[in-house]
């Protein structure tokens, strides 16, 4: 059992991350090559990818051509009917409202003011990561916002504790979409995966058909980089 593993997750914790691609089966064959996962079937059609056994993110079909193929995080939440009414009292929008994922728990997918999308999990049987913060496992996700001080504010309410209390776990940050990204990019959460070599796992992208979005970069929690699978999905490495 990794020591990493989480029994459960506070309010406003990243502890999940899913990827809508449109083959599913492809997307098996390139994440478990770069990042040495396996598999098993879920409810409703989805699959869990699994690092040494522990449950570390899920793919999904994506069934409307119209929608993007990303990465979406989930944020923990203990009652997600009362966290989704403080988004809308936030100025944020509910695109699909809490339902039961088979017996796991209740997803609700949601966006901030400014259109930035994620998810929230209120997990029953399934807390969420088995694994994190190890390479090939969830890292730490991003908010690039157009106004940061504006998305501080939302996100502050939503989950304080989280993000400013004593027991904060440092795993999600904000920044300008001009750091990193064109002005034109809308706001968006980015999803980072560790890695222990950021050059192979770039290169490995590249032979597996993704490609590099934006070149290794300095942060203040570590060396990222950009990429996309090669279905299209961004997400970024990090090396710590």
């Amino acid at each position: 059992m990794a020591e990493n593993k989480a029994s459960q997750y506070s309010e406003g914790t990243p502890c999940w991350v899913d990827a809508q691609l449109p083959d599913v089966e492809a997307g098996k064959r390139f994440y478990g090559d770069l990042f040495g996962w396996t598999f098993e079937d879920q409810p409703q059609g989805t699959v869990r990818a699994l690092k040494e056994g522990e449950p570390v993110a899920s793919l999904a079909h994506k069934t409307d051509g119209r929608l993007p193929t990303v990465w979406t995080v989930s944020f923990a939440t203990p009652d997600a009917e009362a966290t989704c009414r403080r988004i809308r009292a936030g100025g944020g929008q509910i695109v699909s409202p809490p339902l039961p994922f088979g017996d796991l728990g209740v997803t609700a997918l949601v966006t901030d003011p400014e259109g930035a999308v994620f998810s929230l999990w209120q997990g029953a049987r399934t807390p969420g990561f088995g694994r994190r913060r190890e390479p090939g496992t969830f890292a730490w996700v991003q908010l690039y916002a157009r106004d940061t001080e504006a998305a501080n504010t939302f996100y502050g309410d939503l989950f304080h504790e989280a993000l400013f209390g004593p027991d904060a776990d440092p795993a999600f940050g904000r920044a300008p979409v001009t750091d990193v990204f064109a002005a034109e990019m809308p706001p968006h959460l980015l999803v980072h995966f560790a890695t222990g070599d950021l050059a192979a796992a770039l290169a490995e992208v590249a032979r597996l058909g993704g490609r590099v979005q934006v070149p290794p970069f300095e942060t203040s929690y570590g060396t990222a980089a950009v990429v996309t699978d090669n279905q299209g999905a961004s997400f970024a490495l990090l090396h710590r």
